[in-house]
């Protein structure tokens, strides 16, 4: 297994590389079921994927567009995966079963399987020559076996490290291109060497071996076999050696930790590190040395690490590669479908405001590693008020250092948006960027009536909006949202005003109601919007019972009463959920009415009140009772109402 190491968590600044800004580039994501990625095989043939997850014991299938297809399982531990020369066998090493596993790429179904010996623990596997070679065994026991396919019956070997003493189970690496050769790494330790077997006689020799400082990632052989590009730890970076004399033959500088690595078909070189930093995991080199590399930022989180997740399709026209899931049960797929390509980073940056009809300066900037020229069209779009779908400003040329700028004047105000497009070139991405400006408008005048005013219940109340001058607009919208949370806002009129500027709408009042005008706005004048608050009485009546006589004196009617006699005053009032009346009672004194007694009665659900005055009241004394509705006991969906005061008195 591969494991990582305090000291290679550190990011080391190599060579000459600058990674500011770098943009995430995937064309395409999606999450896939991988949740330990060890390994990852690209099946050019059947167009499809294969993924060992060691956490989950199973080998997740795809499309070239990361969909599943199906999960092959019961594969304890799966780690290394390889693929026979014509396509037709994947060979997958059973970390946790002791075995190597043969599954036929058309069927997807398993259809050999070769126990390597018990306690082996295989992990890495590479066929080459008719064998199956695997690394097996765990730290200071590990060792090189092969199960050979050439007989009738598969025959497994142990102990072929020709002398070499593995600390660590061996990454196998080998190519049809180059028969006769079997590559092994000894990843574990700073002293692991690189060891090249020549394998042409059936039995390891070991043909050359250097140590080239241990602690390997990952590694790619080049497309004809003769070469290895190997992903050591921090400041080695990734590095290029011959197999034939282990000589060094390019170094590819990378900013931080190398994880993984493949080589394309045409020799293009593909690499992931571990970008602590956040300045970019993915890389892509040119088999110019003298070019660049590609540098994107696929994830925002640390590559993963301990598998090889990096592949070219098989063409060698998409890559291919894993990122951190949205879970621990998941990893994300992503393809970058023109990976040789330059990614490009294009900034523009409009002032926060400005003013209609003034000028104003629009900057930015266009950054790839492969750096573009001075006049490289940009085009430019507005968009604002006048202009929703966009209005092309034509191109302008980038200037030196990748920076451009460019002048316009607004013609409408509001938000209006500046998009700056780079079409892209054979070894550019496009790239678009945007940003926004408000721009001034003028404030209109609006207003609107009976702002305070009271009403009785029912009133046809006329409330009229006028909107003073504006550009184009001439449309406002009258809302009425009546108290109580029963009743909501809504729009009672909406239309263009007339000559006068003015929009009237007529509303029966049975509520405290707020009115608002609003004005949208146009792309000389800005919205606005104006409320009047009205008030609406409530219907009240009292009726008076178990007088024995009613007569007109002192200039109202009275109703009399025996002493005995107890009074009834009944309250029909607008109804209203919790709603109360206050009754109140009077009595005539020293040339005054002065209260004797006040009382919340809440009312029934038709509004209705009875009140039963018990008690011997004083015979002759001049009373007088009131009901009312006051605003805020038990409810406030009206305004302060009081009734008719009722007169009466008590006799013998």
């Amino acid at each position: 297994m591969r494991t990582l190491t305090a000291a290679t968590a550190l990011a080391v600044l190599f060579g000459s590389v600058v990674l500011a800004a770098v943009p995430a580039s995937a064309d395409a994501s999606r999450p896939i079921a991988v949740s330990g990625p060890s390994d990852t095989v690209v099946d050019g043939v059947h167009q499809r994927l294969f993924f060992s997850d060691r956490y989950l014991d199973k080998i997740v299938v795809t499309d070239y567009a990361g969909r599943p297809v199906t999960t092959l399982t019961g594969l304890p531990q799966v780690r290394d995966l390889d693929l026979s020369p014509d396509s037709k066998t994947l060979y997958a090493a059973v970390y946790g079963a002791d075995k190597i596993v043969a599954i036929d790429t058309a069927t997807l179904k398993q259809t050999a399987e070769y126990p390597t010996g018990a306690n082996t623990t295989p992990s890495r596997v590479a066929y080459a020559d008719g064998k199956l070679w695997f690394g097996y065994g765990d730290q200071w026991e590990s060792g090189l076996g092969s199960v050979d396919l050439t007989g009738e019956t598969p025959t497994v070997t142990l102990d072929l490290a020709a002398g070499h003493d593995f600390a660590t189970p061996p990454d196998l690496y080998a190519d049809p291109d180059n028969p006769g050769t079997l590559l092994a790494l000894d990843p574990g330790i700073s002293s692991g060497p690189i060891v090249v077997y020549d394998i042409s006689s059936g039995t390891p020799v070991i043909r050359v071996t250097e140590n080239k400082g241990g602690f390997y990632h990952d590694a790619a052989l080049t497309p004809d076999g003769q070469n290895v590009v190997v992903a050591g730890p921090g400041n080695r970076a990734l590095t290029e050696y011959r197999l034939s004399d282990l000589q060094q033959v390019r170094t590819f500088p990378v900013a931080s930790e190398p994880e993984t690595v493949s080589v394309a078909p045409d020799g293009t070189v593909a690499a992931t590190v571990l970008d602590t930093d956040d300045l970019g995991d993915t890389y892509v080199f040119s088999t110019d040395p003298a070019r660049p590399a590609s540098v994107r930022n696929m994830s925002h989180n640390w590559m993963l690490w301990g598998g090889h997740a990096t592949n070219w399709s098989a063409d060698g026209g998409k890559l291919f590669l894993l990122t951190e899931g949205g879970d621990n049960d998941s990893s994300t797929f992503n393809v970058v479908d023109e990976p040789r390509k330059y990614a490009t980073t294009l900034k523009a940056d409009a002032p926060a405001t400005a003013t209609r009809a003034k000028s104003l300066t629009v900057k930015g900037s266009l950054k790839a590693a492969l750096a573009l020229p001075a006049g490289t069209p940009l085009t430019v779009v507005r968009t604002d008020m006048e202009s929703p779908n966009g209005k092309s400003l034509g191109t302008r040329p980038l200037g030196t250092g990748g920076a451009f700028s460019f002048t316009d004047t607004p013609p409408a105000g509001g938000k209006v948006k500046y998009t700056v497009t780079y079409a892209g070139d054979a070894s550019h991405t496009p790239a678009t960027a945007f940003d926004t400006v408000e721009v001034s408008r003028a404030t209109p005048t609006l207003t609107l009536n009976n702002n305070g005013k009271v009403y009785s219940y029912g009133a046809d109340v006329k409330f009229t909006a006028h909107l003073g001058s504006t550009y184009k607009n001439r449309k406002v919208e009258i809302r009425a949202n009546p108290y109580g949370a029963d009743k909501p806002d809504t729009l009672v009129k909406s239309g263009t005003v007339d000559s006068s500027g003015n929009l009237s709408v007529t509303l029966d009042l049975k509520r405290d109601t707020k009115i608002t005008a609003k004005f949208a706005g146009d792309s000389h004048y800005s919205p606005k919007s104006v409320s009047s608050t009205v008030g609406a009485m409530v219907n009240v009546s009292t009726a008076v019972s178990k007088h024995y006589t009613a007569k007109s004196v002192y200039g109202h009617t009275y109703y009399y009463f025996h002493q005995s006699t107890d009074p009834v005053f009944t309250t029909t009032m607008t109804a209203y959920p919790g709603r109360e009346q206050r009754l109140q009672i009077q009595a005539y004194s020293q040339g005054a009415w002065v209260t004797t007694g006040t009382a919340y009665f809440t009312l029934s659900s038709s509004g209705k009140s009875a009140v039963t005055v018990t008690g011997t009241p004083p015979k002759n004394v001049h009373f007088r009772v009131r009901d009312s509705y006051i605003n805020g006991s038990g409810d406030d969906v009206n305004s302060t109402t009081h009734g008719a005061w009722k007169y009466f008195l008590f006799t013998a």
